[in-house]
């Protein structure tokens, strides 16, 4: 079966699809302070697992949110750094954070009353 590229109804959804998911914001956020190893992301961003990680860099990478440079080397090294593309996002990034801020016991408030109903 061939695949078919979603068409989005919107321009969020679209923008969202690149730089959303469960991983995905917290590997920018730490690339934004610079390149990585794999074995470092993995230490910072606790809960993913290494399939899941490496997974969500390889769509990070397809999308031209982060650049894989590997040094060949003894031991192989490999490096994960934020693009231009992502060092854009930075205004958004910090809205997000802003609003998170803001609404966090709201939110938090809205999931406790639906989770004591469901």
């Amino acid at each position: 079966m061939a695949n078919k590229e979603h068409v989005f109804s919107c321009p969020i959804g679209g923008t969202l699809a690149v730089f959303a998911g469960r991983w995905k914001p917290e590997i920018l956020w730490h690339l934004k302070k610079g390149p990585m190893r794999f074995n470092q992301l993995l230490r910072e961003i606790g809960g993913v697992s290494q399939k899941m990680l490496t997974q969500q860099l390889r769509e990070l990478q397809r999308d031209g949110l982060i650049i894989r440079t590997q040094y060949e080397q003894i031991p192989p090294k490999v490096e994960y750094t934020a693009t231009e593309l992502t060092k854009s996002l930075e205004p958004i990034f910090k809205l997000l954070t802003k609003w998170g801020v803001k609404h966090d016991k709201e939110v938090h408030a809205a999931q406790k009353k639906y989770d004591s109903y469901n």
